[in-house]
């Protein structure tokens, strides 16, 4: 045990007094905080700019009423111009696309017959505005066609709201499912990153130590299950206190940022969203429901969240590491690592595709379910799965089976590392790594 503190403290210390561990401990926090006030300020301009569009209607059946300027089009009627005339200036540059509207002998032709015209390829923000517009007056002038009131129609509109209780009584909001999507996705993405960051670091470390040969001196008074676990925990220890520090670091630097240039990231997302369902969102969140929300956010298990969060957070980074290690022992540059990756990562992948394909429309359906007990998988989608509410018995084979196959595999690949990590000048094959696992001396 006492050389097992050793290996963590040694690899820990050289972690962190490393140049670019240091140097990328306080500067990542500031790219990215600079690099996402940049894209902010962007598309704030880009919002603000107003982008001209002319029609041409030859049917007759569209007034300006119809094309009513917004924030960011501004629309003209240039129908005595004619489209040719109308094209011209497009090309010329005085605007940025014509609207044909022909004239046709059925509403169903002119639907499928009206043409938008430019220079540059239009967004797709645009042409749904466009589309929108253009269906909505043609499926009015068909009920108009039979003799369909549309004050009655609009007066037929109705919005249901259904409440959600549970079988105490007590009532929970629709809301909250986002904040539990939020959270899961959140936790998933972390580990994910966590995982190709420092597992890669792991797995250079060891490269490091094979190609420098200080490892054939370790190797001489430390077992190699001692030396790749310490090299795992002190690799993690580094990692969780570099995430600790780039926590803090981008919420200083956030709050800084926006308090000098004025970018505020809230109003920013509420612009992109369209003003009917900004609205209906602001009549939703009324002071009683957001109350819901406060009291359905207090009663969610927070504590058992956090503890659970630690425990899959360390427990994924734990049994990739030791594959990464295994890789890293088994190969004598970077290079031919690529080789021995992709079983490594498509697992990781997987569960992260699973998480956001499978577990957010249905946390307990039985892929989320299986891909949350298997071990390779279970970090990602069970911590997705968790502000849901998951079944004990779920979580206990679950993480029961996350240990034994965390210890297995560090076990395994110990094998590999002993014997490969002293091979030096041959490219390891996948038969080469079955013959070193099964090697007994």
């Amino acid at each position: 045990m006492s050389k097992l503190k050793l290996i963590i403290h040694r690899e820990f210390i050289a972690k962190v007094r490393n140049k670019s561990f240091l140097i990328m401990t306080f500067l990542s926090p500031i790219l990215i905080v600079v690099m996402g006030a940049l894209v902010v300020f962007l598309m704030k301009k880009n919002d603000e700019k107003v982008k001209e569009i002319v029609y041409v209607d030859a049917s007759g059946l569209f007034t300006k009423e119809i094309f009513k300027d917004s924030k960011t089009v501004k629309y003209q009627d240039y129908t005595a111009l004619g489209l040719t005339e109308t094209k011209k200036k497009v090309e010329n540059g005085d605007f940025d696309g014509v609207l044909y509207i022909p004239k046709k002998d059925s509403l169903e032709l002119l639907a499928k017959s009206i043409a938008f015209y430019s220079i540059d390829s239009p967004g797709m923000s645009l042409m749904n505005g466009l589309e929108a517009r253009v269906e909505t007056h043609l499926r009015n002038l068909k009920l108009i066609h039979f003799e369909i009131d549309l004050m009655q129609i609009k007066a037929s509109e109705i919005a249901s709201d259904i409440k959600m209780f549970n079988f105490s009584g007590e009532e929970s909001s629709k809301l909250i499912n986002g904040l539990k999507i939020a959270v899961g996705a959140i936790a998933g993405y972390l580990l994910m990153m966590f995982v190709m960051i420092y597992g890669t670091s792991v797995m250079r470390s060891v490269i490091e130590e094979k190609t420098s040969r200080i490892v054939e001196i370790i190797v001489s008074s430390v077992k190699p299950f001692q030396l790749m676990l310490g090299k795992i925990i002190g690799n993690a220890s580094a990692g969780l206190l570099q995430f600790f520090i780039w926590g803090i670091l981008l919420f200083v630097i956030s709050i800084i940022v926006s308090a000098v240039f004025g970018i505020d990231m809230l109003e920013m997302q509420a612009s992109k969203i369209p003003e009917d369902q900004l609205n209906a969102a602001k009549e939703a969140v009324n002071p009683d429901k957001l109350q819901l929300i406060l009291q359905e956010i207090s009663r969610l298990p927070i504590l058992k969240l956090f503890v659970l969060f630690i425990f899959y957070f360390l427990g994924g980074f734990f049994l990739y590491s030791s594959l990464f290690a295994a890789v890293g022992a088994a190969v004598d540059n970077e290079t031919d690592t690529q080789q021995f990756m992709l079983p490594i990562i498509a697992p990781l992948i997987l569960g992260l595709y699973v998480g956001f394909a499978t577990v957010m429309n249905d946390p307990h359906g039985p892929i989320a379910t299986i891909c949350s007990i298997i071990p390779f998988t279970s970090p990602i989608v069970m911590l997705m799965r968790i502000p849901y509410g998951v079944s004990w018995y779920e979580l206990v084979i679950s993480m029961a089976l996350l240990i034994i196959t965390f210890v297995f595999m560090v076990w395994l690949s110990a094998k590999i590392y002993r014997v490969g990590i002293l091979m030096y000048g041959k490219k390891p094959t996948y038969k080469d790594l079955y013959k070193w696992i099964k090697y007994k001396g």
